[in-house]
């Protein structure tokens, strides 16, 4: 990690946890993280736990985020969730493009777009996700499945315009490692994000580029955290399945330190 670029670990939940099991996860990593100031550490629970999990971290120093969010602060939008709401609850941050939205739910990169800018628009730090298939890896097309990701969310947010490059936090997530116990070597990691603050600074500058902080995401556990954390382009990590346990996004985060 580059020492002008503070880490930030994420912990996304997905949709696991209990109401009840959300507040025990919040407060068993609360006191843990407690003096990690070296590190900012997020936690990212399901919609329902977010009011509870705000509770529970109220004066600590993890922030919260929510998992996605819709592109309208308000309206006829069934079941979404707006970020103004998010805001009202406390969120400071919010994932924005995973795979598994865009996988499973059809979200393409001009939707993300939208939902970059709106977060923006109420003070929220979007966690942008951007990554590669298996079958587009080994074809060799990672670089440009990422560029053009990372493209669309800077066009379609209009972030250049309004200088907002750097308020971005971009999340490296190679589908083909996400929940598969298989993660991208360090080296390979490192590449590939420093391949992703070249394609920011194509759009925003070198200096810009350089504040952007990019995590690492999938399958990071205790075991390969410090290994992929000691790269110069990696700035920490959105963890999925080791963030149900407090003890492991506990010594991921430590490893980040």
């Amino acid at each position: 990690m580059a020492g002008n670029r503070r880490p930030i670990v994420a912990g996304n939940w997905k949709m696991n946890t209990t109401l009840a099991a959300a507040r025990a996860l919040a407060a068993a990593v609360r006191e843990p993280l407690r003096n990690a100031d070296a590190v900012e550490t997020v936690v990212c629970p399901p919609f329902i736990s977010l009011a509870a999990v705000g509770e529970v971290l109220l004066g600590s120093r993890t922030a919260l985020g929510a998992q996605n969010c819709f592109y309208e602060s308000k309206g006829a939008f069934t079941g979404e969730i707006s970020p103004a709401m998010l805001a009202d609850l406390g969120c400071r941050y919010v994932i924005l493009g995973h795979s598994e939205r865009r996988q499973h739910f059809g979200e393409s990169d001009e939707v993300i777009a939208r939902k970059v800018r709106a977060a923006l628009d109420n003070n929220l730090t979007p966690i942008l996700c951007v990554g590669e298939n298996l079958e587009q890896n080994e074809a060799g097309h990672t670089q440009a499945v990422v560029a053009g990701q990372v493209r669309a969310a800077i066009a379609g947010a209009y972030l250049r315009e309004r200088d907002e490059v750097s308020k971005l936090v971009i999340a490296y997530e190679p589908i083909w490692a996400i929940g598969t116990g298989r993660a991208a070597s360090a080296a390979e990691a490192n590449q590939t994000i420093g391949f992703i603050r070249r394609t920011a600074g194509e759009a925003a500058g070198e200096a810009t580029a350089q504040a952007v902080r990019i995590q690492y995401g999938g399958s990071v556990t205790p075991a390969n955290a410090a290994e992929l954390f000691a790269q110069p382009e990696i700035d920490g990590a959105l963890v999925g399945g080791a963030s149900l346990s407090a003890a492991d996004f506990v010594a991921i985060c430590a490893a980040a330190s």
